[in-house]
């Protein structure tokens, strides 16, 4: 059959609409009580992280993108940060201003898919809810109790997490639940996870970045070398990592702003005072941005270890090296300078440096 040019285009131009349109997220959502306001939705569009701006008129919005992967999208409300997982298609989303955690979605089988995972880990929930209200209410013993309950909560999440993703290796929520771990999640954690995965959904964008996101964590892999670095105290005096050599170093990464970390200093300071006689010392690299906000800290929290910072928020060059995307944070280093021990906090951390001095 000899088709005319003319013919073949128009065919081919409808056929790649056809597939453009296939390959579109349409979500339509209301938000009662929410009124006139703007949402920001994180995703990923050519394999780049993006953010589109998106006004909510009179409780209503819609927005479209490419979409020719299932993937987690991010919704950034005023008051609010929430997760949606999508695919191509129609989708609805309905919810209440004072509940945007909770939003309905419908016509996502990738959303179906997660919310029957999350509805099998209730609960776990309800056994941590109540754990969570007695944290550092009690004596040092009841708290290491307190976290050592709570740890063995996430290890029965974690073994959950790793026997769905054995089952299900080609799903793209197994996937995300892989990424999830590696946001946080040691190598030692997260390699295995990632071992499970079938070679076709690592093909894709999400799956690309996660496997550059294994190679990042794998830096700070137990045995791993720290590595060399230079930054300036709060006076501007230059303090390399190479003048500690010698001593067991707990490299603690904080910031002013951040509630947790200020309130975990006074546990790290008792540290510091039990072991400071031992070859043993802490190194604060600070993401702040406002000097004069990280001395004050530093000087309200009585800390009297050594501090530097590269003033570059969440850029410091060793958070981004080691891949730090929440803080508190830890790495503890002994006297060759490998790490041997990671985010220790808490009675957790007064019991590994008991074992290591006493």
């Amino acid at each position: 059959m000899i088709t005319s040019k003319k013919y073949l285009f128009s065919a081919l131009l409808l056929s790649w609409s056809t597939f453009t349109i296939a390959q579109q997220a349409k979500i339509s959502g209301t938000i009662k009580g929410i009124g006139n306001t703007e949402v920001y939705i994180g995703y990923l569009k050519n394999n780049t992280r993006v953010t589109d701006t998106v006004q909510i008129k009179k409780d209503k919005f819609t927005w479209q993108a490419p979409m020719p992967e299932p993937q987690k999208i991010y919704f950034m409300f005023p008051n609010q940060y929430t997760e949606l997982f999508v695919e191509s298609g129609n989708i609805q989303v309905k919810g209440q201003a004072d509940a945007l955690h909770d939003l309905k979605v419908t016509g996502s089988k990738f959303q179906d898919e997660a919310n029957a995972y999350q509805a099998t880990l209730q609960d776990l929930e309800n056994r941590s809810t109540p754990l969570y209200k007695k944290w550092g209410k009690g004596s040092d013993e009841e708290q290491l109790q307190l976290e050592q309950e709570l740890e063995n909560i996430r290890t029965e999440r974690r073994q959950r997490a790793t026997k769905y993703i054995a089952a299900h290796p080609k799903s793209a929520y197994s996937l995300s639940l892989v990424e999830e771990r590696s946001a946080m999640g040691s190598y030692e954690e997260v390699q295995p996870l990632y071992a499970l995965l079938d070679k076709d959904i690592l093909a894709t964008a999400t799956g690309k970045e996660l496997t550059a996101r294994l190679d990042v964590i794998k830096r700070s892999a137990l045995g791993s070398q720290m590595m060399e670095f230079t930054q300036n105290d709060p006076e501007g005096n230059p303090v390399s990592f190479s003048d500690f050599k010698g001593k067991y170093v707990l490299v603690d990464f904080w910031a002013s702003w951040c509630g947790p970390c200020r309130a975990e200093n006074p546990n790290v300071l008792k540290a510091y005072n039990n072991y400071k006689d031992k070859n043993f010392t802490v190194l604060g690299i600070s993401l702040d941005d406002d000097a004069d906000k990280w001395k004050k800290a530093i000087h309200d929290d009585a800390m009297p270890w050594t501090q530097v910072s590269s003033l570059k928020g969440f850029d410091n060059e060793v958070s981004t090296y080691y891949g730090i995307r929440g803080i508190p944070s830890t790495l503890l280093v002994d006297p060759t300078g490998k790490i041997i021990a990671k985010d220790l906090r808490g009675e957790s951390l007064q019991q590994r440096l008991a074992e290591i001095f006493e």
